[in-house]
């Protein structure tokens, strides 16, 4: 390796690296609430399912976010949009710290799940632009993993920040937005404009199409109406709604439902994510380690999402365990296989377009989200009315494995042969 390779190959890595501290600021900023929800239903003297509708509009604004932003990612370069959405839901989650009622907490979350929707087009695009196919399941496991670094360090913050006062909470949601202006600066003295620019609409061989001509069907029409993208809607929907199901409600089914106290809770939610980065950052060397082994770039992803899937299904047993060691290994279980099925996900995404990118990514991220975020309230009222989380995180757990399963009978067989599929190949 020459010098010069040598300094590109560190600068890339580098560049993945600021991707997972904004996946970790963008969790940061996500799971205040969560960690703080008893104590913010208790001042807002809110039941379950009015909790819910706060992330049903979270979730509905980013399913908007995720469209609108993925579109603008094709278009302008990310090098600048990225910082700016990033210092705009930094913005809604210091305000959040200031709220006084239901109407401002409602209102800084959807303007947060807004903004944080841009996210996911400026980082996919980033490493598509910046790695080759079979190094893109590890980068977006890099990328992915700052989401379980995010959910491990806000608990630590919490536990250092929170006392018995009320609205003790409100300060760390402040410090914690605070830190995006950090990245910010970061981000620009650290990437080039040619490197994050929009795709030419000529495209290139390494893209992944099949030359580099526009009229050999890169469309947004052609990434969208084709069964590869059918696939990823049902994956994308089956691994959102089991993911924020967890992330938003284990909490209070820590405490409400299996009688935790809130300090055990959070350092319990410390090592619940941890396990939720090991298993992400696993799932992409699994993959890149497979297809070492001569296994072909797609079937190494499948392989290491269907075991993924399979963990996540063990959470089947939950209406059965109560608090202690048995509990615990479930959930590690749960939480080790429901993140590492996203770096999967995210690679198969990226082989349904090069210069429609943002718009499909967005587009897809938007279906996961508006069909999953309805589901909040409609379980809180469950709850409210059984004081049970049980039965409903039993049936989530068992979703990822009906994903695997379309995608091993539904995606196009000319994708799961040979034992290493190059740039040409995959995207």
């Amino acid at each position: 390796m020459t010098i010069e390779s040598a300094r590109k190959t560190f600068w890339t890595w580098w560049v993945c690296g600021l991707l997972l501290c904004a996946s970790t600021i963008n969790y940061m900023d996500r799971q205040t609430l969560a960690n703080v929800s008893k104590r913010i239903t208790n001042e807002f003297d809110l039941s379950d399912e009015q909790y819910g509708y706060l992330e049903t509009a979270f979730g509905l604004a980013f399913a908007t976010g995720a469209i609108v932003f993925g579109t603008i990612a094709d278009r302008t370069n990310v090098r600048w949009l990225y910082p700016i959405v990033l210092l705009l839901w930094s913005l809604m989650g210091f305000l959040t710290g200031f709220v006084e009622t239901y109407t401002g907490l409602m209102f800084c979350r959807l303007f947060l799940g807004l903004f944080e929707a841009g996210h996911w087009p400026c980082a996919l695009k980033t490493t598509h632009r910046l790695l080759p196919p079979e190094s893109r399941a590890l980068g977006n496991s890099v990328l992915q993993s700052g989401t379980a670094i995010g959910a491990i360090v806000t608990p630590l913050i919490m536990l250092r920040m929170l006392t018995d006062a009320p609205g003790s909470w409100r300060p760390a949601f402040q410090v914690i937005a605070a830190v995006g202006s950090v990245w910010a600066v970061v981000w620009i003295f650290s990437t080039r404009s040619d490197d994050l620019a929009p795709a030419s609409p000529y495209g290139s061989a390494t893209d992944g199409l099949a030359s580099g001509n526009a009229d050999d069907g890169d469309t947004f029409a052609s990434a969208i109406f084709n069964r590869k993208f059918l696939v990823l809607m049902a994956i994308v929907v089956a691994i959102n709604a089991c993911w924020h199901l967890f992330r938003v409600w284990m909490p209070k089914f820590l405490q409400s439902g299996r009688g935790y106290d809130e300090k055990s809770m959070l350092a319990f939610m410390f090592w619940y994510n941890t396990a939720t980065d090991i298993g992400c950052l696993s799932s992409g060397l699994l993959t890149r380690l497979l297809n070492r082994f001569g296994i072909s770039v797609h079937g190494s992803r499948c392989i290491a999402f269907g075991i993924c899937a399979a963990l996540v299904a063990a959470g089947g047993l939950i209406p059965w365990l109560p608090a202690g060691p048995g509990l615990v290994l479930v959930l590690l279980m749960v939480a080790f296989g429901s993140l590492g099925l996203f770096p999967c996900y995210l690679t198969f995404s990226q082989e349904l377009s090069t210069r429609h990118q943002g718009k499909v990514i967005g587009l897809l991220g938007s279906i996961a989200w508006v069909t999953s975020s309805p589901l909040h309230p409609l379980f809180g009222r469950w709850i409210d009315r059984t004081k049970s989380y049980d039965l409903g995180m039993a049936l989530t757990c068992g979703l990822p494995m009906g994903a695997f399963f379309v995608l091993i009978l539904f995606w196009p067989a000319n994708y799961s042969g040979g034992r290493k599929e190059g740039a040409h190949d995959a995207a």
